[in-house]
């Protein structure tokens, strides 16, 4: 099915049907992501609830304006990851940790496909996780991180972007859980140790003759995905109505979406949705894609159990008597995607 064409504006994201005009009226009344400005969450945090949710309830996903992070640690660490990946095979190789469930540094190319897919993700990703003392008892879940030492300052930079991508998520969750009329604090000591990863990636070029895609059809795993712009275009997500819709956040900006943990815990009043990266256009084959999602987890020992307030005789619970932890709803997952 041929993609929708997404217009960006400053006031919206607007997607049109392919070589379609249309009036600015007749584009309020199509599908639009319109972006939640961060400078809202403290001069109108309630407003900007509102409108992270609706946009979440109606797409599993949101654009994020002024997310306020440091772009000069932003642009340093993505320099570090391209530096990272032009290292010769033999070299990056050094940092798999084969057995682990791709937890930290490399999972080389063509391992990671999506759930079902009968061909692997044309793709390699390096994992940077949480860093815990010695002694806690979260370490039996958290592997230690490893850094490459050919790249100066990638530890300082990566590092500092998990920290700032984790701090952002955390209070994103606070105006999710205004949205679904929780306490505001409600996800704060549920993801604070969270099992969160930064993933690197890198999407090499496209030869003529590829199987497969850079990423296949999937649903992330997780609670929430952060996710910086790509250089490249190429992130789809699937509409309600089955329509791939394409999704580039303008300069600034981030998307975030939803993950299977959190739309189970909500009983999918917050939808995961279907997302993809295709491979580019003929013209564009030759040059690579990087992007650096940064997926926010549950602690390993949270019970993921419907919330009571999203059960309503229209929505009844879909997981009674399926409780399940965190950490084993991502092994099972971990499992399905090839990883372990």
């Amino acid at each position: 099915m041929r993609a929708a064409i997404l217009t960006i504006t400053e006031a919206d994201f607007t997607v049109t049907s392919p070589l379609t005009a249309v009036s600015a009226e007749d584009q309020a009344k199509t599908r639009a992501i319109v972006p939640v400005s961060m400078k809202a969450y403290d001069a109108d945090f309630q407003g900007f609830s509102d409108a992270l949710g609706a946009s979440f309830s109606r797409y599993g996903f949101a654009v994020i304006a002024d997310h306020g992070l440091d772009q000069g640690l932003i642009d340093a660490a993505v320099g570090d990851a391209k530096a990272f990946f032009a290292l010769p095979e033999d070299v990056k190789r050094q940092y798999h940790q084969p057995g682990t469930g791709g937890a930290r540094g490399l999972t080389p190319f063509g391992v990671e496909a999506a759930k079902g897919a009968k061909a692997v993700d044309l793709k390699e990703f390096w994992h940077t996780g949480r860093e815990l003392p010695q002694g806690h008892p979260y370490r039996q879940y958290m592997r230690d991180n490893v850094w490459p030492t050919e790249i100066e300052g990638f530890r300082q930079h990566v590092y500092g972007l998990y920290e700032g991508l984790d701090e952002l998520g955390r209070r994103i969750l606070k105006a999710i859980a205004r949205y679904l009329k929780l306490d505001d604090a409600y996800f704060e000591d549920k993801v604070q140790l969270g099992n969160s990863v930064l993933r690197l990636l890198h999407y090499p070029p496209i030869p003529a003759d590829a199987e497969g895609v850079r990423a296949g059809a999937h649903e992330d795993i997780n609670v929430i995905t952060l996710l910086l712009g790509a250089e490249e275009a190429g992130l789809q997500l699937k509409d309600s109505d089955g329509e791939w819709l394409d999704i580039a956040p303008p300069p600034g900006a981030l998307v975030v979406n939803i993950g299977d943990m959190l739309q189970r815990l909500v009983n999918h009043v917050l939808p995961s949705t279907t997302h993809r990266v295709v491979n580019p256009a003929p013209e564009r084959r030759g040059f690579a894609r990087y992007s650096t999602p940064f997926f926010l987890h549950f602690n390993p020992d949270f019970p993921i159990e419907t919330l009571p307030s999203t059960i309503t005789a229209e929505n009844p619970d879909r997981y009674a008597g399926k409780t399940i932890l965190a950490e084993d709803f991502l092994t099972e997952r971990l499992k399905e995607i090839r990883l372990i």
